[in-house]
């Protein structure tokens, strides 16, 4: 089995669950399967420490330049999502990576990037409570369903926040 390149975008201001959950949950799936399910790793826009939310300070293992092509692509989300979506070299980055991912999960807010990034026309999707009329805006193709905790459409996962995710 080929260990599937697993990429967690983190940016300032994310998360801390909505990227430590699905970085543990990848990490012990790997570990259960003998290293041979999954390579998690973070990635930012930019080198150097990421702020998250609360003041931990993390530093991503690659770049948007320097990532490889991921097989799993997450998004996690936060207070410091909503400048991303106006980062139209993020925007493409995830638009183009997601063209070849076996899988893209959002986290809570992450919908949001997904749908900035045009991914989500024609799915029924999902977000945290607070993102979900934004997502409604963002995505008018899809269908926005805040009732289950998340949906599965295939390639494509959304979640309404960092526990379904996990």
């Amino acid at each position: 089995m080929t260990r599937r390149r697993t990429a967690i975008l983190v940016f300032d201001e994310v998360d801390v669950l909505d990227f430590t959950g699905p970085f543990a949950a990848f990490t012990t799936a790997d570990e259960l399967n003998g290293g041979s399910a999954f390579d998690p790793f973070t990635i930012a826009e930019t080198p150097g420490s990421v702020r998250a939310r609360g003041g931990l300070k993390i530093v991503p293992h690659f770049t948007l330049e320097s990532a490889p092509q991921p097989q799993v692509l997450v998004i996690p989300g936060g207070p410091g999502l909503r400048p991303l979506l106006n980062r139209a070299s993020l925007i493409e980055w995830v638009r183009t990576r997601a063209r070849r991912a076996e899988c893209i999960l959002s986290i809570g807010a992450g919908a949001l990037i997904l749908a900035r990034a045009g991914l989500l026309d024609s799915l029924r999707v999902t977000a945290d409570p607070g993102s979900l009329e934004l997502l409604r805006d963002l995505a008018p193709g899809a269908t926005v369903d805040p009732g289950p905790r998340f949906h599965d459409q295939g390639t494509i996962i959304t979640t309404a926040g960092g526990t379904a995710g996990i």
